[in-house]
């Protein structure tokens, strides 16, 4: 019998890398007792964390990725709570609670009872200029329409136009959505990014009334959450997101952390183990393997199993920000919402900003306020070729027409996340349980997931990973 120390490896150091990591670990000192293992986790690139970075600047709290997460999707709380940093969340300004639309290049107040774009309270959204008349009772139909009895996917887009009408959808809610996955909603699928949609229109015949009766479980479902961010929709971590990171690097001090170490391919050996092939040329052969890489990279590493041709057809979508720091008295306006939202329609080359100093107190010093420039979205790719120069002049020009802001910025940090924001096509879910099925034949001890698979935000990741080290324990452990 073999005295060799069972050795596991993940590969991709970003969030659901290091969740998996540090759920694997937890999982193995549980059921395992005594007995050694060995934890890898292998970053090509110089830093652990992934698109999650933030710095910090002349006092500034600045995040160049995801700046925070939903308060209801619970897996983010847990592990804040597994790694005793409970005590750092921390929600938004209480009084920024505002947000606009462009219509008509000026900005309209989104009415107050409006979740995920789909209105909760009707008077509010009777009243808005964002929709004609004719537009809300196309969306008031949503209220008598049958529901439809099918099984198969259907995409986002065609979805919400059926229930609320196309004004609504082009007007509000995909702007909102353009935020989560930056993508065309006529192609993205409604199971794989709204499932609960299709649930409400099931359960109660009409996704405005299924919103409302979930809107009364909020309380219910915002009880795990620590007082001082129970009421809010956001939540972040008061010195950055990147403190996380730092909390699972600190958490994983016993695992081998291995940064600017890139893998060639992850293929399958004798006796059920896995060799990794690193770029170098050196291998490994380890007893189980999660990869968490974006899918394009996947189907790389596994190019030797027919169906990672699956996970390359996966498209991903390139985003930017554009961030400015401004003197206050340079800002013509009252700080009193978390920003605005720009329909593709409305001929701007930025897609939303957030006014991040009024949405997060902790983000600017007295004095200074922050703003940030979304800008890529699916159908406006052209802007990789643009120098960094064209960014910031573009998204000067949107602010200063928008905003009226006209003043000279005090710094600017352009961050560019390269085909970051996978989508998922209708029919996605059944391509990739046809893919896992086939891994799971052909190498039973790899995992593969992450972002490219059931949900892009930072819980959902985090879930994914967690997920992952628990399937991997259990395999290994019924060896």
């Amino acid at each position: 019998m073999s005295n060799k120390v069972p050795h596991y490896m993940i590969i991709g150091g970003g969030i659901t890398g290091l969740s998996a990591a540090f759920y694997l670990k937890k999982q193995l000192e549980t059921d395992s007792g005594d007995s050694p293992f060995r934890i890898s986790v292998v970053e090509k690139s110089p830093s652990f964390g992934g698109k999650i970075h933030t710095i910090e600047r002349d006092g500034f709290v600045i995040e160049k990725g995801p700046d925070s997460f939903l308060a209801r999707k619970r897996p983010i709380i847990d592990l804040a709570y597994d790694l005793g940093m409970e005590n750092e969340l921390t929600g938004t300004n209480p009084k920024a609670k505002k947000t606009y639309i462009v219509r008509g290049r000026k900005l309209h107040r989104m009415p107050p009872g409006l979740v995920l774009g789909i209105p909760t309270q009707m008077t509010p959204f009777m009243k808005t200029g964002l929709i004609s008349p004719l537009g809300k009772l196309r969306a008031a139909m949503d209220l008598i329409k049958p529901k439809r009895d099918v099984t198969a996917d259907e995409s986002l887009g065609h979805f919400l136009e059926r229930r609320l009408g196309k004004e609504v959808l082009e007007r509000i809610v995909e702007p909102l959505l353009a935020g989560i996955y930056a993508g065309d909603t006529y192609k993205l699928s409604l199971k794989s990014t709204f499932p609960q949609f299709r649930a409400m229109e099931q359960k109660k015949r009409s996704l405005i009334l299924g919103m409302m009766a979930s809107r009364k479980n909020v309380s219910e479902e915002s009880a795990h959450l620590p007082a001082a961010v129970r009421n809010s929709v956001f939540v972040t971590f008061k010195r950055g997101l990147q403190s996380l990171v730092n909390g699972l690097v600190d958490a994983l001090s016993t695992v081998d952390l291995r940064a600017g170490v890139g893998v060639e391919s992850v293929r399958r050996v004798e006796d059920g183990q896995t060799e990794v092939v690193f770029e170098d040329g050196q291998r490994e052969i380890v007893d189980g393997v999660i990869v968490t890489t974006p899918t394009y990279q996947a189907a790389r590493l596994l190019a030797e199993l027919p169906a990672a041709s699956k996970l390359a057809k996966i498209d991903y979508i390139s985003v930017a920000n554009v961030i400015m720091a401004f003197d206050r008295k340079d800002i013509p306006f009252e700080l009193d919402a978390s920003g605005f939202l720009v329909p593709k329609h409305e001929g701007y080359t930025i897609t939303a900003c957030t006014l991040t100093s009024a949405k997060w107190l902790h983000a600017a010093p007295e004095g200074k306020v922050l703003l940030r420039c979304y800008i890529g979205r699916s159908g406006e790719q052209e802007w990789p070729a643009w120098s960094d120069e064209q960014l910031i002049s573009k998204a000067r020009h949107d602010i200063g027409d928008l905003l009226g802001i006209t003043a000279e910025p005090g710094f600017v940090e352009v961050t560019r996340l390269m085909h970051s924001m996978p989508q998922y096509p209708v029919g996605h879910l059944e391509e990739i349980a046809d893919f896992k099925k086939e891994l799971s034949s052909a190498m039973p001890r790899v995992l593969v997931t992450g972002a490219g698979f059931h949900g892009v935000g930072l819980p959902d990741c985090i879930r994914q990973g967690k997920e992952a080290a628990n399937q991997l324990a259990s395999l290994v452990l019924r060896q």
